[in-house]
């Protein structure tokens, strides 16, 4: 079982007028959170609760952290869940920030079991943000092509047409000019480098408009811790497409991933 990590809330408090409820788990590097989403508004309904990744994270290991999540709530319905990777007919493909033996698991029968048996939809954490975002925060009402961007570690990419999702794009892997996107313009290389904002945003808006050449979206969305500086960098940005910071933050992937279970929507 995961090691605990101190609570956002020490008991559930799923106190709520909606009767249209969801679950979402969404698991990183460093941590494991989870809470009921109100499906109406994209908001929790009472506080997330996190356990810590346990070392090494494991498949088990982690399927356990998931299940105390849902344990804590009394949680006995479907349970979408996020994982840093791509899914593919079920199957982990690859694992970023996570133990590689997830490579080639079936995700769907090792939460089947931790969970009882129980619906669950699994898909990754940044197109579980992306149609959080898409929904409820920066993308809701725009139509057409809706693109996120996270930017961390490297780059992750949510990609929603009209609401649907087009899963697994891995944009930040993509070559742009002689590097990969993520190698030039994450927010990792931006530190490793000592780079001004200014600096930095010069590779952004590179990879920004080959993203445009190919795509031609509405908008991008910013995620990504470097999203609560939006106001240091957005505007230096020089692409054409309008760039919006994410508004949901850390609850983009939980409030994703019950949404996904609550569509029956598997990867």
């Amino acid at each position: 079982m995961a090691e605990s990590a101190p609570t956002e809330s020490p008991e559930p408090d799923i106190a709520t007028t909606s009767t249209n409820l969801g679950f979402g788990v969404d698991v990183g590097g460093s941590g494991i959170k989870g809470g009921v989403v109100d499906l109406d508004t994209g908001e929790l309904v009472g506080e997330r609760f996190k356990v810590l990744t346990p070392k090494p994270s494991t498949p088990n290991a982690v399927a356990g952290g998931v299940a105390e999540v849902v344990e804590h709530f009394d949680w006995d319905g479907p349970v979408g869940i996020t994982l840093p990777g791509v899914i593919t007919e079920g199957v982990m493909r690859t694992a970023a920030n996570i133990d590689k033996g997830w490579i080639g698991t079936d995700v769907y029968a090792l939460f089947s079991e931790y969970l009882g048996g129980r619906q669950v939809s699994v898909l990754n954490d940044a197109d579980a943000a992306g149609m959080a975002e898409d929904a409820y925060g920066a993308g809701k009402g725009v139509d057409g092509v809706v693109m996120l961007l996270t930017f961390g570690t490297g780059i992750g990419s949510a990609i929603l047409i009209n609401g649907t999702l087009v899963p697994n794009t891995e944009l930040g892997h993509m070559y742009v000019g002689k590097k990969e996107a993520e190698h030039q313009a994450s927010s990792r290389i931006k530190e490793e480098k000592g780079w001004s904002y200014e600096k930095w945003t010069e590779h952004v808006s590179t990879v920004l408009e080959a993203y445009e050449a190919l795509f031609w979206p509405k908008v991008f969305i910013a995620g990504g811790g470097i999203s609560r500086k939006s106001a240091k960098w957005i505007p230096l940005l020089t692409n054409s497409t309008p760039v919006v910071p994410a508004t949901l933050l850390n609850t983009a992937g939980i409030v994703g991933a019950a949404m996904a279970v609550s569509q029956g929507l598997k990867t």
